[in-house]
């Protein structure tokens, strides 16, 4: 979790919660952020205040952190207990998110928050930081929420629910134009965030999303935000029905775009979108990370299963997005090898499965309109739970 492993080597909390899920889903990553954490609990004031570099000597309390950057410590422990299924760095930082979230909400009561360093290294615009930290915060109050649920901490689960019901319809009221699906300026980053955060009435999504996807045309299927924008819009994309447009965006050739990038020689993740930048131009930064997780989310489908944690039950949700004519994904859990691979011949699509020993998966087909899918000659749904053992599918 440092921003740049050549320069700063500091280990900046926005950059690291970014790319948490890239760290996870690529490499064994547990007890790295176990210490991690444990550096957070070591920084953490008494008010619940942490800064936005960890470790630090001193600096770091004043600029930079809030809950855009140092939701850290509420982002991480639950990520890591959704890859692993153990809950031991969720107990271990409960009283720090706990402290943590009471501290927003002690100087944010209206459930609107303003402490926050905004979307960074934008492209063209950029949301106000009331808008990017407050969805942050709702975020940490979810994840409070559910972890007092876990833990069996009933009145504790009952407020923090509470609250990120607080912060959702105080966020709703200011920001959403319920009639048009319009959230603040209509930026980018103002849909993705949101729909992204599951912050979106559910019956509005499909018009935010929609709303999201002409925005992004409007761009030429470009991205238009910062970094935290800019993890939002692949992932809100490719959750609402718009897959082909996340990869259109993520491999575009012309700038912005992390495909401009390697056309232009690239072969670590820059620290901003202009290659010819005159600051804020490190070669080898995280910030802009998460596409490293997202190839295995969008694309791959292989997603963690919140109520069945650790992969024990594995979510695979693939995407056969144009542009690719073959995609394999692998990422080895607690229990074994998950494969997700598909491969298109003509109108065909064959999706092969692997499902290691001792878990499930429930498999979500993406059937075209006029396609069915097969398994072994044999008609099947769009969703399949299956146990261990590998499958092949046919969508034709």
């Amino acid at each position: 979790p440092t921003d740049c492993p050549q320069r700063e080597k500091n280990g900046w909390t926005g950059d690291a919660h970014i790319a948490v899920e890239t760290g996870l889903m690529n490499f064994d990553g547990i007890t790295i952020y176990e210490k991690w954490l444990a550096d957070h609990r070591d920084e953490q004031q008494p008010n619940g205040v942490l800064p936005s570099i960890i470790p630090t000597d001193g600096w770091g309390y004043e600029w930079g952190n809030g809950p855009d950057w140092t939701s850290t410590i509420a982002i991480i422990p639950w990520n890591v207990y959704l890859y692993y299924g153990d809950d031991r760095i969720l107990r271990n930082n409960y009283d720090n998110i706990k402290r943590y979230v009471d501290h927003i909400g002690d100087i944010s009561p209206s459930g609107l928050t303003t402490w926050g360093l905004g979307d960074w290294v934008p492209v063209s615009t950029k949301p106000p930081v009331e808008f990017t930290s407050s969805v942050f915060y709702y975020v940490d109050a979810v994840i409070l929420s559910k972890t007092a649920k876990l833990l069996n901490k009933t009145e504790d689960y009952n407020k923090y629910a509470a609250m990120a019901l607080k912060i959702k319809n105080a966020f709703n009221t200011k920001f959403l134009n319920t009639s048009t699906g319009m959230y603040g300026g209509g930026l980018q980053a103002e849909f993705a965030m949101p729909l992204y955060a599951d912050m979106v009435p559910e019956n509005m999504k499909t018009k935010v999303a929609a709303n999201l996807a002409k925005k992004v045309g409007e761009s030429n299927n470009h991205p238009d935000a910062g970094i935290l924008g800019a993890k939002a819009l692949l992932n809100a994309l490719s959750e609402n029905g718009y897959s082909d447009l996340a990869y259109k965006v993520a491999s575009q050739e012309t700038y912005p775009s992390w495909g401009w990038w390697i056309v232009n020689g690239a072969t670590t993740l820059y620290e901003n979108w202009r290659i010819d930048a005159k600051n804020d131009i490190s070669l080898n930064h995280i910030m802009f990370g998460d596409i490293g997780a997202w190839i295995f989310k969008g694309i791959g489908g292989i997603k963690t299963d919140e109520q069945s944690a650790g992969f024990k039950n594995v979510i695979l949700k693939p995407n056969f997005v144009v542009g690719l004519n073959e995609f394999e994904a692998k990422h080895t859990g607690p229990y074994g090898e998950i494969i997700s691979s598909w491969k298109r011949n003509g109108e065909v699509v064959t999706y092969k499965v692997t499902v290691p020993a001792n878990s499930t998966a429930t498999i979500y087909l993406p059937i075209a309109a006029g396609k069915k899918a097969y398994s072994s000659g044999k008609l099947s749904t769009a969703m399949v739970n299956v146990p261990a053992g590998q499958y092949v599918y046919e969508i034709r």
